[in-house]
């Protein structure tokens, strides 16, 4: 049997642009653990058997959207604090770029997504931790490289 090829978590990286032309990406420092969640918002609707009018309806269902969640969490890094908050307190949204690097290929996203949420927790005697949540905010864009 062929063992699968798999990837280790710092080669899913979650960069944020910095608004420049030509905009440049980077990691904020901290994360210890990335989730990405892709969702597709389903309408359901009956398919009546033709043949068989009595016979249960199948649900048939239209994909009417997509969305990309983020989220990721890991010690409360001083060099990316304020990176942070500030991309949070913007109404706007921000350039994100989400990057999965396997050995023989890299699958990157690319679009603007809004921070939702921006958590610290600092228990007594331990490293203050922090959680971001991130929303997409339109399409998000996905390119597969060699």
């Amino acid at each position: 049997m062929a063992a699968p090829t798999t990837i280790k978590g710092g080669k899913v990286k979650v960069m944020l642009g910095d608004g420049a032309s030509p905009e440049l990406f980077a990691v904020p420092c901290g994360f210890t653990s990335r989730s990405m969640t892709l969702t597709k918002a389903l309408n359901e609707f009956q398919l009546p058997d033709c043949d068989d009018p009595d016979a249960i309806d199948w649900l048939g269902r239209d994909a009417t959207s997509l969305s990309m969640s983020i989220s990721g969490e890991g010690v409360l890094a001083s060099e990316s604090v304020e990176t942070w908050l500030d991309a949070w307190e913007s109404v706007d949204s921000m350039h994100v770029k989400v990057e999965w690097e396997f050995p023989t290929k890299t699958i990157t996203w690319t679009g603007s997504m809004h921070i939702e949420t921006f958590a610290a927790t600092a228990p007594n005697a331990q490293r203050a931790t922090a959680n971001v949540s991130m929303q997409s905010d339109g399409a998000m864009v996905r390119v597969v490289a060699p």
